[in-house]
Formats: C-alpha cells, sequence, structure tokens
C-alpha cells in the first residue's frame, strides 16, 4: 500500500506554491506509517553539501505529524516538543527517504517516530516528536479541499 497524502498550498515542507517550500510529497504505507523520497536543494544547506540543521528539523517535524494524522478528517496537530538527533551529514542533491512512524495516542496528544536515510539505507536523522491537537475551531476539517489541502496530481495546485 503506497497512497499518497495530501499537500497544501503554502506549508513550508510540503506547500505546492511556496516558492521557498521543500515541496515534498509523502505516502501512507500502513497505518500511523508514512514515507517520501526527495532530493534536498543547496539551497537549503547550512554549509556546502550538508542541509542545514533547522531544515533537517522541519522535516522530522513534518514527518511526525503526518504519521499521527489517521484517517478522513486528519487530525491536524501542533509539536509540543521534538528531540532530534543528527546522527550524520544529511547531503543535499541526492536521494534521501523519510519515515514517520506513529507510537502512542492519547485524548488530545500523540507521539511519532521520524527518520531521515540516505540512498543506501543508512540512518542520518532522527526524532521523536510529542503533539497536541490543534483546537477544532482553529481549523475547518469537513472543508480542507477549499483550504489548498488535497492530493495534487502535480507540483502545483493549478
Amino acid at each position: 500500500m503506497k497512497e499518497q497524502q495530501p499537500n497544501s498550498k503554502h506549508c513550508f515542507v510540503c506547500g505546492v506554491d511556496n516558492p521557498l517550500g521543500l515541496k515534498i510529497t509523502f505516502y501512507k504505507t500502513g497505518p500511523g506509517e508514512v514515507i517520501a523520497e526527495t532530493i534536498i536543494s543547496e539551497n537549503y544547506q547550512g554549509y556546502p553539501g550538508v542541509v542545514h540543521g533547522g531544515i533537517v528539523a522541519a522535516i522530522l517535524d513534518e514527518v511526525a505529524g503526518r504519521a499521527l494524522m489517521g484517517e478522513d478528517p486528519p487530525r491536524f496537530m501542533y509539536t509540543a516538543h521534538l528531540d532530534v538527533q543528527y546522527r550524520d551529514k544529511v547531503p543535499t542533491g541526492k536521494p534521501i527517504q523519510i519515515v514517520g512512524k506513529a507510537l502512542k495516542f492519547k485524548d488530545r496528544t500523540a507521539q511519532a517516530l521520524s527518520n531521515i536515510f540516505d540512498q543506501n539505507g543508512k540512518l542520518l536523522a532522527e526524532a521523536k516528536a510529542l503533539m497536541v491537537d490543534i483546537p477544532k475551531e482553529l481549523i475547518r476539517v469537513e472543508d480542507l479541499a477549499s483550504e489548498g489541502w488535497k492530493v495534487y496530481t502535480s507540483q502545483s495546485s493549478e
């Protein structure tokens, strides 16, 4: 099973219309499991050939939240705590795989693991995230498509 998750229009990590964003597409591979494969441009380097640590953390944060989304309607969450472990350099210009896995669910909170691997399967970075539900009054889950949250067949919202 590999089912494309929706993207948004303006999110830094997944936004299809964000000219400064990463435009990463994520796929659900099973209950509470999400993957993405991408190449990060040198525009996001901390130093030559290496993705900036803040960008690495943003990617790990995004995939953790996506692993916790569940079904329809999705469960949107804020990050309360993100513990990142940088194991090796995340390269620019080379394929990486991003993996998120849901761990524990409680009433308003949940935990997930996220990982970034190189093209040979070597673990480059990992994180454990504690997430908290976004209050229902702040997001209209009944009409997410009108807010730009949908599956785009290309990397543009047109």
